[in-house]
């Protein structure tokens, strides 16, 4: 018996959020009506029930959306359509950082306060909010509250906000500044009148580079409609799917052997050998997902992506999709890009009534649609298998492998998943073909890579360079340490990076050459710190990061990363326990246990930047203390 103490019955908006996504309940079993019938029979049955769990999290996010906070009642209900124990449900809820169980104010201001915005305002963007506007979780119809990175590094402060209602609204704030709060709470309530730039400050231009300086997978950003499937085939659009439906399946992954394209997701897992093994598995169906849940602090190349060039991931997504046998796809978007959503949906129902996507793609006989899913605040989720997970209506927590995805991963089908750089690379290999993409960078390293470019530095954005290009020639481009201040250091990788040293500037990028550096390209991430810049406050920040991301399902993570920021502001208070040599033998064995016995990547690398920080030096009290870095200028100053 599933005794289900979940107090008074949902109000009429817990359950029409719900209805929303389920649709009306068929039965008194499924919390509608009693009828005579619901005496002998169930109307659809626990089969049915249970192939519905994958809707758990669009509808926890109606929930959260319309009502603004999840209550038991309502999660009660939807328990009771979905006919899920309350505490599975529960368990799949509080692993999201953007669903609340308690009511609160109607507006929520999440402010990032990671290492970029940390990095380019020379300190914490959150303390200094807190000092002007009033402390965290303060206010009746109004409250903010420091965030991970929330994706719009190149603006040097961000701020995502949220408005519970019907229709309600989500919006980002990117440069954001401690005014805004004062902008927001003058609109009374209501956000409709902030989508206004007069009213709001609008991003400022993000892809630096002319369309001539070798632009190949940011050719079309910031130059077209993004909201115009026209001006997208105009430019170009749709040509690759034309010429992968010519070449077939076979044709496809031939090409992509030849390009030698590395997935650009971090583990450079060769595309062509991932898309062939997933396309000659016999298990059917197939599904392919585009894994667009970048949470990484410093990245922001999966949302420019999409935001300027959303047709160019359903158009990837569908060579992917008919290439390996799916016929169903997914794109899994983080939940802080509220605007990536509205336009990934938007180009798809375009597509869609183009005969692009659907039942007969390009008058193929062939049928590829999409799904665009929502995250909720969990970077665990970029895990792919965490991702399958959260798809699914489960928690999102990593599996053991093998079995590998290719053989059993979504719905325990054969399953691609790449990330949406990687798919955007593979346009560009059919649009000039295999062996002229293998011509571009180096041997190992074939392409172009995007690198998300941020912190202390003149012109922040994102760059797109041939691999082996220099960080060098990629600081030049960027116009330089703003202000024309020493360089410090160089965090390469993102919070699971490292850090690079001045004298290091002449590092290719690319995959051999930061390898035998010791360090890694990760996702791309290049944060440039100054002499003014707290590097020991970045890495307790990087370690609060991962304690705070840990799923907590196996011991050497959750409970390493626990003991590796407790470590760190014990050196940062001068209080080591015992002696300095201890806490640092301390800190090495950590990073020993958790890069040998952690399931997943996160833990395995959550302790990577730390031990690069202590082997170069950078968390002595010679590279300054908390809030020696000023803060920078302009609408980037919190």
């Amino acid at each position: 018996m599933d005794l289900r103490t979940t107090g008074a019955p949902p109000d009429a908006r817990e359950r029409q959020a719900v209805d929303s996504v389920l649709g009306p309940p068929e039965s008194g079993w499924a919390g509608g009506e009693r009828t005579p019938g619901d005496g002998r029979a169930a109307a659809g049955g626990l089969a049915r029930a249970r192939r519905r769990r994958q809707v758990l999290l669009p509808a926890l996010h109606a929930l959260q959306d319309r009502v603004g906070w999840i209550s038991l009642p309502a999660l009660g209900y939807l328990c009771q359509r979905l006919d899920l124990a309350p505490a599975e449900a529960y368990g799949v809820a509080s692993a999201y950082a953007l669903f609340s169980f308690e009511p609160g104010p109607p507006v929520v201001v999440h402010v990032c306060d990671d290492v970029a915005c940390r990095a380019a305002c020379g300190g914490d963007p959150a303390a200094v909010l807190a000092a002007r506007v009033g402390p965290a979780g303060s206010g009746a119809t109004l409250t903010w509250q420091p965030s991970p990175c929330l994706g719009h590094c190149e603006h040097g402060s961000a701020a995502l906000v949220l408005e519970t209602g019907e229709p309600g609204a989500r919006m980002t704030l990117a440069p954001f500044a401690a005014g805004d709060i004062e902008r927001i709470r003058s609109l009374g309530g209501s956000l409709g009148g902030a989508l206004d730039p007069d009213v709001l400050p609008a991003p400022r231009a993000i892809v630096p580079q002319a369309a001539g300086e070798g632009l190949r997978i940011l050719r079309r950003v910031g130059r077209i409609d993004p909201a115009s499937i026209d001006a997208y085939r105009a430019a170009g659009g749709y040509e690759a799917l034309r010429r992968a439906l010519q070449l077939g399946p076979a044709g496809v992954i031939g090409e992509l052997k030849e390009s030698k394209l590395l997935g650009r997701g971090g583990a450079a897992f060769p595309t062509g050998t991932k898309w062939e093994a997933v396309a000659r598995n016999p298990a059917r169906p197939h599904y392919f997902v585009a894994n667009a849940d970048e949470s990484e602090p410093g990245t922001f190349k999966d949302r420019v992506l999409i935001d300027h060039d959303p047709y160019a991931v359903v158009e990837a997504l569908t060579v992917a999709g008919l290439t390996t046998g799916a016929e169903q796809g997914f794109v899994y978007v983080r939940g802080e890009y509220p605007l990536a959503v509205a336009r990934l949906e938007h180009a798809a129902a375009e597509a869609r009534s183009r005969g692009l996507l659907g039942e007969d793609v390009m008058g193929s006989g062939l049928r590829f649609d999409l799904e665009v899913r929502r995250g909720a605040g969990a970077y665990i989720a970029g895990e792919e298998t965490a991702l399958f997970n959260s798809i699914e209506g489960r928690r999102p927590e990593p599996r053991n492998k093998p079995p590998y995805p290719v053989d059993r991963g979504l719905f325990d089908k054969p399953t691609g998943v790449n990330n949406v750089e990687t798919l955007l690379s593979v346009l560009e290999v059919l649009t000039v073909g295999g062996g002229a993409y293998a011509r571009l960078g180096t041997p190992e390293s074939t392409g172009t890579r995007l690198f998300c470019l941020s912190g202390r530095v003149v012109r922040p954005g994102l760059y797109e360079l041939e691999m082996g290009t220099t960080l060098r020639a990629l600081l030049t481009m960027g116009g330089g340490v703003a202000g024309g201040r020493p360089l410090r250091a160089v965090l390469l990788g993102g919070a699971a990076g490292s850090f690079v040293g001045p004298d290091e500037l002449d590092l290719p990028l690319s995959f051999e050459g930061v390898r035998a550096a010791g360090a890694t390209l990760g996702s791309g991430v290049v944060v440039v710190l100054d002499d003014t810049v707290d590097v020991a406050d970045i890495v307790r920040r990087v370690a609060r990061f991962f304690r705070d991301e840990s799923c907590g399902q196996c011991v050497p993570c959750r409970v390493g990363t626990q003991r590796q920021e407790e470590a760190l502001g014990r050196l940062a208070a001068g209080r080591p326990l015992g002696s300095l040599d201890a806490e640092l033998a301390l800190l090495s064995d950590l990073d020993a246990v958790m890069r040998d016995a952690s399931i997943c990547g996160l833990g395995q690398t959550a302790s990577s930047l730390v031990a690069s920080a202590l082997r170069r030096g950078l968390l002595s009290p010679a590279h300054g203390g908390p809030g020696a870095g000023p803060v920078a200028d302009g609408r980037s100053a919190i």
